[in-house]
């Protein structure tokens, strides 16, 4: 079994909290293969609906703080990123994620394009990891070089 855990930002939180999240998920033993960090989408009819949503300085420096404090984990760069610009991402990435949620959905909001996400990736000279449909299997030593975007 593996861990998937992480956190939304701009529920109301303060940067203490935010690190308090950190600090419980990297004492975790193990600690989680898995750390989304998610920026609030404000949804109509909901109680957050009006919030203002979180600084992208804010994101990026979970992103970072999360690198630093569980580094061998996936930290996911998740929900929230239709609001972000390719720029945002980069540096979100830069920051040290290295791993997003693809396709279309996730759970509630909308993703990215899928096209999107490919064309970004090959910008930023990145590749993404092939799936592993049997989770006992070890990583693959390399992945294979991305397939260019649709046109």
């Amino acid at each position: 079994m593996s861990v998937c855990s992480g956190g939304i930002l701009g529920l109301g939180e303060n940067t203490e909290d935010r690190i308090k999240m950190l600090e419980v998920l990297a004492g975790f033993n193990p600690p989680p293969e898995s750390v989304p960090i998610n920026s609030l989408v404000p949804i109509p009819g909901t109680p957050l609906a009006e919030s203002g949503g979180v600084d992208n300085f804010e994101v990026i420096r979970m992103i970072a703080l999360a690198r630093i404090a569980i580094p061998k984990a996936k930290v996911r760069l998740s929900a929230g990123r239709t609001q972000m610009s390719e720029e945002m991402q980069a540096l979100c990435f830069f920051a040290g994620a290295n791993s997003i949620f693809y396709g279309d959905k996730l759970l509630t909001t909308a993703n990215p394009q899928s096209e999107a996400d490919l064309a970004l990736l090959k910008k930023l000279g990145m590749m993404p990891q092939q799936p592993k449909p049997d989770m006992s299997s070890p990583e693959p030593e390399e992945s294979k070089p991305l397939e260019p975007a649709l046109a």
